[in-house]
């Protein structure tokens, strides 16, 4: 047979050939608005503010899986993070609503900083206002909203094709923490500040993908979602206004291509050292349209990366937690007065005494616990010998979350920081030591990260045996 005809036949076949997807598998989508009213005490920073107006709505976004009769729930919230309270209280509910297994789901936080302050996030949040009646109805109010976005994703489940990529987003994401010229580390140090040396750590750029279209159809109107997994701090806004920031932006031009009835499910990678600012760049970076911009840039790299999407191999559904008990701190009976007094005269400052107040609330937290370790959940989801999601507890280096995927047996490995609880800043064993504002903010021991990675590890691994 002549060689280019042999070539032909074989090419023909291999397109007529099924694409290899997850066998039996049906995908549902919804979303709740979770827009809090105006007044409401916000999220974010060490000064009160209370919102007067609305710039997008925020919204919990759910996605149901199911393959083979197991059923798995992800939610993204557009919030500052998700106490372990609404998480337990929220799988309760969606298990009497849907039959999915409270174990099942997993809810994360975007991370928001344009969003509502939460009853029962400790003393920082009760004194920006989570004690206040608003913010106490609105957080009592939550799991039945998370809930409902839930109900109504498992009414919608239909015949699915997934396919997944691992995209990039180069220039966009920063370590903020910096080596400075006197030796020591900064955070956030100021645009085209000549004392900057180099980075003190790596960024993640990685744009992992997961999209999801109606099984035996094609095209970007067939699109069910697309689950974007991405290592940013989504403050890029700043202000008083409610908003969903860089992921909400994201969703609309995703939405844009797609249609209405697309949903972007946005997850954050572990950006606890991540934000977008450039300080190798003049142009200003903490106003209401940067979001714009990001939402552009990223979502250019998610279309460029759907030209290399693959199918995802079939396979079972399956789904692992373990608790993981992270050490406190040390401080001492000193430290809480002098913690005390320190808020007694600087709560109110938002300037000079910032340093002074995250070291005085860090201690109090500590204190409160009253040596009690925090027992964290560390989730994975897997689907197939594909595709895996892993939750970690709070704000997470990205050496941390680096390290998971780099000892993942998953080819896509999704890693969820502000995952189902959150315990706050969880840095790497020697950031603790160069100190500055996430070190000397974190209310669990060094050392805590690394035992995060070695639960996170062991689920992976343990999930695709």
């Amino acid at each position: 047979m002549n060689a280019i005809v042999k070539s032909i036949l074989i090419l023909n076949l291999a397109l007529t050939l099924p694409v290899a997807q997850t066998a039996d598998v049906r995908v549902g989508v919804a979303a709740a608005d979770i827009t809090p009213p105006l007044g409401i005490p916000m999220a974010g920073y060490y000064h009160a503010r209370g919102a007067d107006g609305v710039l997008d709505p925020l919204l919990s976004k759910a996605m149901v899986i199911e393959a083979d009769g197991v059923r798995a729930a992800f939610v993204a919230l557009d919030l500052i993070s998700v106490t372990r309270e609404i998480t337990d209280q929220a799988r309760v509910e969606i298990e009497k609503s849907t039959g999915v297994p409270g174990a099942h789901v997993m809810l994360s936080a975007t991370h928001a900083h344009t969003g509502p302050e939460l009853a029962g996030r400790g003393k920082r949040g009760g004194d920006m206002g989570g004690q206040r009646q608003l913010s106490v109805e609105y957080t009592e109010g939550l799991p039945a909203r998370i809930a409902e976005s839930v109900r109504l994703a498992n009414e919608r489940l239909e015949p699915a094709r997934l396919r997944a990529v691992k995209g990039r987003c180069d220039d966009l994401t920063f370590n903020r923490r910096y080596y400075l010229r006197d030796g020591t580390v900064g955070w956030n140090p100021g645009k085209l500040n000549l004392n900057i040396v180099r980075p003190a750590g790596p960024s993640d750029d990685e744009v992992g993908i997961l999209y999801v279209e109606r099984s035996g159809a094609t095209g970007p109107a067939q699109a069910i979602a697309t689950c974007v997994n991405f290592a940013m701090h989504a403050d890029t806004t700043g202000g008083s206004k409610l908003g969903s920031d860089w992921p909400g932006a994201l969703s609309r031009v995703l939405a844009g291509y797609h249609g209405t009835n697309h949903l972007s499910l946005v997850t954050l990678g572990t950006c606890g050292n991540l934000n977008h600012l450039d300080f190798g760049w003049a142009w200003p970076q903490g106003t209401p349209i940067e979001p714009y911009r990001i939402g552009t840039v990223l979502g250019a790299a998610v279309f460029g990366a759907y030209k290399q999407l693959e199918p995802v191999a079939a396979g079972p559904l399956r789904v692992r937690s373990e608790t993981v008990e992270l050490a406190l701190p040390e401080v001492t009976p000193a430290q809480v007065e002098e913690a005390r007094q320190t808020l007694a005269v600087t709560k109110d400052d938002q300037g000079a005494n910032f340093m002074k107040q995250v070291r005085a609330y860090r201690v109090l937290d500590i204190a409160e616990r009253a040596g009690r370790p925090y027992r964290v959940e560390v989730q994975a989801v897997a689907l197939g010998a594909d595709v895996a999601w892993v939750s970690l507890p709070g704000e997470v280096f990205v050496e941390l979350g680096l390290a998971i995927k780099k000892r993942s047996p998953f080819p896509h490995t999704y890693v969820v920081e502000l995952a189902n609880e959150n315990i706050g800043y969880i840095p790497d064993r020697r950031s603790y030591a160069e100190g500055n504002y996430e070190p000397e903010s974190a209310r669990c021991a060094a050392g805590s990260g690394e035992a995060l990675v070695e639960a996170a590890v062991r689920l992976l691994t343990a999930l695709r045996q």
